[in-house]
């Protein structure tokens, strides 16, 4: 069965969530599996359990509250998301196997660029030197998951100090252009998903397009 990917630009946040959750919830055991590509206008969100104290000024940013685990993060241009929308049952995929795939993604992604990159086991994503350069957030509903992982590529970085990123009152971030790696998130894409695919065990996979 052939894996959708869509491209869907820039968009607004919350549009994108309530997609995920119709298509969650429509889904058969007929439906592909898709990947979503996008990068968002200028949003904080927060998880199911997030403490708003995290949220230190979010100023002229608007706040979502969500149904992902995790606490409070930044979304803005510059910030390629990936929300891979699979059956986890058909794919006899496990969460934390599924977490792991998109963070070694990243991981051989930056050794392309000669970056050695790593998760850590007490806070999920992908962090350089100490600073974090992608988060991961899902949520599984009727052995489905959708959310999943912001990679940040070109990032206006302000924003993150507005918030205590991830729960972490000293967590820095940094971005794959700091990190003088590859700014262009098209480009980044094309890299990323040979990476994902192999990691979640459809290297093989039939792709095909899909419209927005």
């Amino acid at each position: 069965m052939a894996i959708h990917v869509r491209n869907l630009g820039q968009t607004d946040y919350e549009p994108v969530w309530r997609a995920m959750q119709t298509f969650t919830n429509e889904r058969s055991a007929e439906t592909p599996d898709e990947i979503w590509f996008t990068e968002h206008n200028p949003v904080f969100t927060l998880g199911v359990n997030a403490a708003r104290e995290h949220l230190l000024a979010p100023g002229d940013i608007p706040v979502v509250q969500i149904d992902r685990g995790g606490q409070v993060t930044y979304h803005g241009p510059g910030q390629l998301m990936i929300y891979p929308l699979l059956d986890l049952r058909r794919a006899s995929l496990g969460v934390r196997p599924l977490v792991t795939a998109l963070e070694q993604s990243v991981v051989d992604l930056a050794a392309e660029f000669g970056i050695e990159a790593e998760p850590r086991a007490d806070a999920p994503g992908v962090y350089v030197d100490g600073e974090k350069l992608a988060s991961v957030g899902l949520r599984i509903r009727r052995g489905a998951s959708f959310h999943g992982m912001a990679l940040n590529v070109d990032v206006d970085l302000e924003p993150f100090s507005r918030i205590n990123p991830c729960g972490f009152t000293d967590l820095q971030v940094t971005d794959l252009a700091r990190l003088r790696a590859e700014r262009d998130l098209e480009r980044v894409q094309a890299r990323l998903l040979p990476h994902f695919l192999r990691h979640i065990g459809m290297v093989d996979a039939e792709l095909s397009s899909a419209a927005r």
